[in-house]
């Protein structure tokens, strides 16, 4: 499709005064970066709205490009985008401030929105618009914004879970019926985009960040930058400011926030509530918050033996659900639809999943533990570990993670490509520790080295865990892949040993420096 080239502003209109479905978007230029679910997601909305649309990306996969072609949206490259000259530029999460694209927007003056900000604006395309809940910390996003949307589900409302979580906020915004409330998980990546523009300020109901650790450090230029981003969460609040109380970085995020005025900082804790909190109170989780003599009494929601049968008791999970039941509390669930919506709850696969149990060993699945603050949490659920651990570190340390669980530690079992980091905060926090490599040489085979060299160190009471504090893209398509793998070749291996699955075969990928064999 060819691109066609045209003047600034020929229609008298800036982008910034474009502030509901409703408002006149005919012909107007648009460059979308990126050609991903997201970047889809924003060409179909606006070429639906009748404006006109270019589509940038590396590469575009056939499907996209034929469906592209079906709703008149052409693809190009970044000198023909420019050529095209656009009024308004709407880019995908993950392409980084620093894209050349970006910068020549901005030294032109051209208005540059995330999907989360598109998607705000015309939020009025059905009826009245939904209330937005948002959602966002370095673990625990997808659990949280599932438990919400079930929780409000539960009470009777119209409800989506959407954003990072998979389905494009701008999707669930064009639903035909309409929803009551949206649950948004939000990256830190989306939210570095939120909140620049006038007319673009979001307004939600609740919000929480649920926790920070460093992460995306190679993305945001710095701990500082990533958090500053993780702040804008709470921006504009008009209800409920949901924090951590066990992770203060979140509470100083609340602080630190230009809320609507009567909004509440509403606290959750592993620990005994205060007023205002929700928490834990001899096994039974509570909420001090949203009722009328919250000094002096609580609301029960569920227990922790409750939540065992449905894979929610692990601490981190605890947690998730505290701060969902407090999101949700604010937009008027009773507690019994809270505990009616955890009895039927499961957790996604590649979170803390159990592929089997053999001879008194438990394999585990955690590959969504994609860094160090979502592996600490998996690693402290489980007293004996053989742990799989490697890939892409993203720019974070891993020492303080390996110091932190060392006594743990049957032993360690190293993928990915990210080597040396790893290596020395093993020899520096676990100098005694066995420890094992797979070759890089065996991408196809990694986990069922992986496996191998864990069966033969793991003991009676042990969990092979595999939560490797990294991302998974430089030997796996994503984590699901890299869980998908795992699993299979723990089935392959209980299948019984085969030339390649013998214990006592010499490994491929040797043991690392040092030789340190199993129980030395």
């Amino acid at each position: 499709m060819a691109v066609e080239l045209s003047g600034r502003h020929e229609h008298g209109r800036r982008p910034e005064n474009l502030t509901s479905w409703h408002a006149d978007w005919s012909s107007l230029r648009v460059v979308v970066l990126g050609a991903g679910v997201t970047g889809f997601a924003a060409a179909d909305t606006l070429a639906e709205l009748g404006a006109r649309v270019l589509v940038v990306a590396d590469q575009v996969d056939e499907r996209t490009a034929t469906l592209l072609e079906v709703i008149g949206v052409a693809t190009a490259t970044v000198p023909e985008a420019e050529q095209f000259d656009p009024e308004l530029v709407i880019v995908s999460p993950g392409f980084r401030p620093g894209h050349p694209f970006l910068r020549w927007a901005e030294r032109n003056d051209v208005a540059i929105w995330g999907d989360i900000e598109l998607a705000w604006r015309l939020r009025d395309k059905v009826g009245q618009p939904a209330e937005w809940i948002l959602v966002t910390g370095t673990n625990g996003k997808t659990t949280t914004t599932q438990l919400a949307a079930t929780m409000i589900l539960a009470s009777g409302r119209r409800v989506a879970p959407c954003g990072n979580i998979g389905i494009p906020v701008l999707d669930a915004i064009r639903d035909p019926a309409g929803f009551d409330v949206l649950v948004v998980e939000l990256s830190s990546f989306q939210l570095h985009w939120v909140n620049r523009n006038p007319g673009g300020q979001l307004v939600p109901h609740a919000s929480v960040c649920l926790n920070i650790a460093d992460d995306h450090l190679d993305w945001h230029g710095g701990a500082e930058a990533y958090r500053a981003a993780k702040g804008k969460v709470y921006d504009n609040t008009k209800v409920a400011c949901v924090y951590n109380r066990d992770d203060d970085a979140t509470r100083i995020l609340v602080e630190e926030a230009d809320v609507v005025e009567g909004a509440r900082a509403i606290g959750f804790t592993l620990g005994v509530p205060g007023p205002s909190d929700f928490g834990i109170v001899e096994g039974i989780l509570c909420d001090r918050a949203f009722l009328e003599d919250r000094r002096n009494s609580a609301l029960e929601l569920t227990t922790v033996q409750a939540l065992a049968a449905s894979g929610l008791a692990a601490p981190h999970f605890v947690a998730n659900v505290l701060a969902a039941a407090a999101l949700t509390r604010s937009i008027g669930v009773e507690p019994a639809d809270i505990r009616r919506a955890l009895e039927g709850f499961r957790v996604d696969a590649h979170r803390t999943q159990q592929v089997a149990e053999t001879d008194g060993v438990r394999w585990i699945d955690d590959s969504k533990a994609t860094n160090p603050h979502a592996a600490d949490a998996s690693l402290r659920a489980f007293p004996n570990v053989v742990w799989i651990v490697g890939g892409l570190l993203k720019g974070v340390e891993i020492g303080p993670l390996v110091k932190t669980h060392a006594a743990r530690l049957t032993a360690a079992v190293l993928i990915g490509a990210d080597r040396t980091a790893v290596l020395e905060a093993f020899a520096r926090h676990a100098p005694a520790l066995p420890l094992f490599e797979v070759s890089q040489a065996e991408t196809g085979d990694v986990m069922r080295e992986a496996v191998r060299l864990s069966a033969a160190v793991a003991k009676p009471g042990d969990v092979v865990l595999l939560a490797p504090a990294a991302a998974s893209m430089d030997q796996f398509t994503d984590y699901a892949d890299r869980g998908n793998r795992f699993a299979e070749a723990v089935r392959l291996h209980l299948e019984g040993p085969d030339d390649d699955d013998d214990p006592t075969r010499p490994s491929t990928g040797g043991q690392s420096s040092g030789g340190r064999p199993p129980g030395a």
